[in-house]
């Protein structure tokens, strides 16, 4: 069984997490935030380290590790309860971060909706991933010249995603909005999916 998805998608910094929390509490929602999952690896493992090792760098870790502790995740949080793939639908934030790891995961997704969170200034961006870094003390957004090579990474790798599953699924949020705003037209689109 194909497993009902939509992809909070997006530049670093444009608020697919914020947007994910929020969602993820409404019943019949699961957000998985591919990043969060990657963060709470422990450091002394061998997939914790190749984490480290990408991530200090502003570069994507690896295709098939990436999707492999995603499919662990999502096993583990089925076992536990916590996601159900009959009823939740899953809001992924994250992944798939390049058009080889949607290839990886075609066979397990059924991607309803994407919701394509725009923001063209760059500087926004820049400002909210800075700020982040203080307040989650998130050492992957603090330098300047990751976060400008993690901007280039999404625009070369991961922009692509988008052609991948075509436009007819492909839903534009102004993400330069405040948050609430930007919930509203969320909330509209999911309203008619």
């Amino acid at each position: 069984m194909k497993l009902k998805t939509l992809l909070l998608f997006g530049a670093p910094g444009c608020g697919k997490g914020t947007q994910g929390k929020i969602l993820g509490s409404i019943p019949g929602y699961f957000h998985c935030s591919c990043g969060e999952v990657f963060r709470s690896l422990r450091l002394d493992t061998e997939l914790g380290k190749v984490f480290v090792q990408y991530s200090s760098q502003g570069k994507l870790v690896p295709d098939e590790p990436t999707v492999e502790l995603w499919r662990q995740y999502i096993t583990n949080c089925e076992h536990a309860g916590r996601y159900n793939p009959a009823t939740d639908t899953l809001l992924l934030d994250g992944i798939p971060r390049n058009v080889r790891q949607a290839g990886l995961l075609q066979d397990t997704l059924d991607v309803r909706a994407i919701i394509h969170l725009t923001c063209p200034d760059r500087t926004v961006l820049i400002e909210r991933l800075q700020r982040r870094a203080l307040r989650e003390n998130r050492l992957d957004d603090a330098n300047l010249d990751v976060i400008r090579d993690r901007l280039e990474t999404y625009e070369e790798e991961t922009r692509p995603v988008l052609d991948f599953y075509g436009p007819a699924v492909r839903h534009e949020v102004d993400a330069s909005q405040t948050p609430i705003a930007v919930l509203q037209d969320v909330l509209k689109i999911l309203s008619k999916i």
